[in-house]
């Protein structure tokens, strides 16, 4: 098993789907956890499919991650504001410790088609899925360098290099979070600094049951959600969905020493799937 005693993670999204998973094998690892999420009440008319989960969440998640004896910190973060993302990242050095590790897991996504596709669901998808991927980056990287070692972790989607109909900002943004992926690996490699994408296919999380949710509406054509997810799951080469277990495992084994000449790479989990 992976020992990760005495680093300190943050993992953004880290309230639920993968980012829940990576803060929570983190942990157990021995890592000191910090996550944040964006925490808002229900919206209404709201259009993108991610999982806002509410304040009452912030309680759940420290008791969940503190039950494997580390320290932790959660609390909102808004990855689309400068200044939010820079006080969130003050806090959590305050309360774990300065970043060895970053986890990019914050994202959303909506099906909408080019033609119509208001700029505001487009700023929305690229500003969280590779902007803010950018500003925490920026805010943790000086400090990796100057100590020698550091593990960023972006978590991507096949997405990156494979098109998919009504996704448009999100392909993009996932093309262009490997681009950074690629930058930052350079800019860290002779510092001990590493910089990884995983890439998986579709994952059984709060965020694809949305999703898949946005679909039946759009199209219809008499099928229910649940019976669209197993139409995902028969069409894996594997006949399953990858579960947020599966790129927990691998993001641990890349936040390890044993893992320091793995940089630059995009990393993908598909079960044989293109998508």
């Amino acid at each position: 098993m992976t020992n990760l005693t005495g680093r300190s993670a943050i993992v953004t999204g880290g309230f639920s789907g993968m980012g829940f998973a990576i803060a929570t094998a983190l942990a157990k690892a021995g890592a000191n956890v910090a996550v944040g999420s964006y925490v808002a009440p229900p919206q209404a008319g709201r259009v993108d499919a991610a999982y806002y989960p509410g304040a009452d969440e912030i309680e759940r998640v420290k008791s969940s991650l503190a039950a494997h004896g580390t320290k932790v910190h959660a609390a909102h973060l808004d990855v689309r504001d400068s200044d939010l993302t820079n006080l969130f990242f003050a806090e959590a050095q305050a309360a774990v410790g300065p970043a060895d590790i970053l986890v990019n897991a914050a994202g959303t996504t909506a099906e909408q088609p080019v033609c119509g596709h208001s700029d505001e669901l487009w700023d929305k998808i690229v500003d969280t899925n590779l902007t803010g991927a950018f500003r925490t980056t920026r805010a943790v990287l000086p400090g990796m360098i100057e100590r020698g070692w550091g593990r960023i972790v972006n978590i991507g989607s096949t997405a990156a290099s494979v098109g998919w109909k009504d996704n448009p900002a999100y392909c993009a943004s996932k093309a262009g979070l490997l681009g950074l992926t690629r930058c930052v690996a350079l800019e860290g490699a002779a510092h001990g600094v590493t910089c990884v994408m995983i890439s998986p296919t579709w994952v059984e999380t709060e965020l694809m049951r949305r999703n898949v949710a946005q679909v039946v509406e759009r199209e219809g054509k008499g099928r229910s959600a649940e019976e669209l997810m197993d139409e995902f799951r028969k069409g894996n080469p594997q006949g399953r969905m990858m579960q947020p277990e599966e790129i927990a495992a691998l993001a641990v084994f890349l936040c390890s020493d044993l893992a320091k000449g793995i940089t630059m790479e995009n990393i993908q989990i598909t079960g044989g799937a293109l998508w």
